[in-house]
């Protein structure tokens, strides 16, 4: 189970860091990626990493500004999203696979519980 959190109103240029604690053993071997939904659109992928952090991949329009990473020993994903604007405001789902990194969401497995940001302007 995969449950992500830290979202909220910030305004934009502000910073959030969401989190995305999984339970069971096996977190480590599982790439992590964080997608967005905003209402009535698709999800889109927005960051992933790979079990061992070694490799991370970004979509371009938040490269630059958002970073992911894990803690493989806290069973825990993170994304530190900085310099956020209001067009970056969705739900922001967590999601795990096994294998490399994927962009589609219909790749990964395990999703959490979305938390939602809301950019100010």
């Amino acid at each position: 189970q995969l449950q992500a959190s830290g979202g909220g109103l910030v305004q934009a240029g502000g910073s959030l860091r969401l989190s995305c604690a999984a339970s069971g053993r096996t977190f480590s071997s599982y790439t992590v990626a964080w997608f967005l939904q905003a209402p009535g659109k698709e999800r889109q992928f927005v960051a992933a990493i790979t079990y061992s952090g070694g490799t991370t991949r970004y979509a371009d329009s938040v490269k630059g500004r958002f970073t992911i990473s894990r803690d493989n020993a806290k069973n825990t994903a993170y994304l530190q999203m900085n310099s956020l604007k209001p067009e970056d405001t969705a739900v922001y789902y967590c999601a795990a696979m096994r294998g490399s990194i994927a962009t589609t969401a219909n790749w990964y497995t395990y999703w959490g519980r979305g938390t939602q940001v809301t950019v100010s302007s």
